[in-house]
Order: C-alpha cells, then sequence, then structure tokens
C-alpha cells in the first residue's frame, strides 16, 4: 500500500469517528509528513518523529502533530493490532508549553449582540440566522449547512457517523419559530436552510469569509469572527448559566472531557472584569 493510500484510510477512520474537516486535514498533514520520513510504524521511529519536530517547529505545532500521530497510533491499534501489538497502550508524549491563560479570539457577549442586532436591523436575515444557529447551538461550520427546514420542525439534527455514532445538534424552540418565520415568509417549506446565490449549499470558506466582511462593517475586531468563534461562545455562555462540562461535553460532541475544557479558560477582559469585581481590599 503506498502512502496516499495510506492516508486515504486514515482519512476514512477520521470521517467514522466524527471529527471535523479541520481536524481531518490536519491529522493527514500529520501523517504525510511522518511518512515522507519513515516507511514504519517502529517505537525508534516514532520517537525520531517526536525528536525531528521538536528541531524543526515551535511547541504548540510539535504537540498538534504528536496530538495528531497518536490518532494514527490508535487507528493501527484498533485495526493492525496483532501486527503492532505494542500500539495497545503506546503513546507519543507532549512537550511542556507556556500555558497561555486567557483566550483572547472569541467573540465577546457584547460583539455578538452587536453583529446579531445590526444584522437583524439591516434585515439581512440570512447572516442573521447563520449567527444566531452558530451561537446557539454549539455547532461546527459544517454541521451549520447540513440544517433543513424539517429539522426545525423537529427541533433538532441527528448526524450520523460511518460507525454509527450520532451525533444531535438541539436548535431552542424560540430560534426555531423564528427560523419557520423567516422560512415561511420566502414560501420556503424544504430543503437546506442556507444556500448560496447559485442555490447551493453555502461552503465554510463562504461563510467564514461573510463573516470576516460583517465584522468590519459594523466595527468588530475580525480576529475574533470566525465560524468556531462562535461555538466557543455557545459553551462559554453555557457554563456560565449551567456549569454542567459533562453535558456540555456531550452536546459539544467531544468524546473526551478533557477538549471540553478549554471553554472554562476566561478572557483577558473577562479576567479583569472579575479582579475588578472581587478585589476590594
Amino acid at each position: 500500500m503506498d502512502h496516499e493510500e495510506i492516508i486515504a484510510d486514515f482519512q476514512k477512520y477520521l470521517k467514522r469517528k466524527n471529527l471535523s474537516d479541520h481536524s481531518i486535514t490536519a491529522y493527514c498533514g500529520s501523517l504525510r509528513l511522518y511518512l515522507s520520513l519513515y516507511d514504519k510504524v517502529t517505537l525508534e521511529n516514532l520517537q525520531n518523529y517526536k525528536a525531528y519536530l521538536i528541531s524543526n517547529y515551535k511547541a504548540n505545532t510539535v504537540n498538534q502533530r504528536i496530538y495528531a500521530i497518536n490518532h494514527y497510533i490508535k487507528y493501527l491499534s484498533e485495526t493492525q493490532d496483532e501486527e503492532l501489538p505494542f500500539l495497545a497502550s503506546y503513546r507519543l508524549s507532549s512537550v511542556k508549553t507556556q500555558q497561555n491563560t486567557f483566550l483572547d479570539t472569541v467573540i465577546s457577549n457584547e460583539d455578538y449582540e452587536l453583529l446579531k442586532n445590526s444584522l437583524k436591523e439591516d434585515k439581512n436575515y440570512f447572516w442573521y440566522f447563520i449567527v444566531r444557529f452558530l451561537a446557539a447551538t454549539g455547532a461546527r461550520v459544517s454541521e451549520l449547512v447540513q440544517i433543513k427546514v424539517e429539522h426545525l420542525n423537529l427541533g433538532y439534527l441527528d448526524l450520523y457517523s460511518k460507525g454509527g455514532k450520532v451525533r444531535r445538534i438541539y436548535f431552542p424552540d424560540q430560534l426555531c419559530e423564528e427560523a419557520l418565520e423567516w422560512c415561511h415568509g420566502r414560501k420556503v417549506d424544504s430543503g437546506f436552510l442556507f444556500l448560496n446565490k447559485s442555490g447551493q449549499q453555502i461552503t465554510p470558506r463562504g461563510i467564514n469569509y461573510q463573516l470576516k466582511h460583517y465584522a468590519v462593517r459594523y466595527g468588530i475586531n475580525p480576529d475574533t469572527i470566525y465560524p468556531h468563534s462562535f461555538r466557543h461562545r455557545f459553551a462559554k455562555n453555557f457554563l456560565a448559566n449551567f456549569n454542567d462540562i459533562s453535558l456540555l461535553a456531550d452536546l459539544m460532541g467531544h468524546d473526551s472531557i478533557e477538549t471540553t475544557r478549554i471553554y472554562l479558560t476566561k478572557s483577558s477582559k473577562e479576567q479583569q472584569d472579575f479582579l475588578d469585581e472581587i478585589i476590594t481590599w
């Protein structure tokens, strides 16, 4: 089997695990780099790969690629455990990085309200509802584009991975009612909710580009306006109102609760506001 066939099989495995398109691209890129350096997966080669990464990349990039290759090791352990028995329990360890104690690339509640209300005031309902569904559901942009009018009547969207895993995305009642009224006003009773001018499903890239455009129009920092930023906003608002990280992990479609813990991190402004409120001495 050549390298591209190996990568293609790994890609299919990641899709069955319901990983995002961005993660799949990153993981396959790391595997492609590994295969360009080593023909086989051995303990020695894995350690050499880690040493190569440390010598050529910054710590955050090293850890991203180690995390990706650990997914490949897990894939091999599930599909070729008889040939490579040591992989069942082996994982490359990450390297230490200076932890960032604040997260400043997520849209604030104030800017979210400004963007949402500005789009509505301009009667730009298409983009208003894109922003609303991203922030009120925690959906990935690749999931957002799969929402149909029929799902609004149900109140949820079920996504099935090839491995049989179900990811259910719930829609709040108020949002469903508002979106259905918008659809009925356009005499749209079925089909995908978000279509481009050609009548095709809008692409994640198109969504990202247009959101930056509206950020500039309404005087919002474009660095905080991107599809995944609203997923962060959903998670942070959920935890602020209902502090159940286990439930949030389920709603976000995370396999591990450790992935969800990033949403506990406050932005530097949130940290400052918190200290201003509590420190009175």
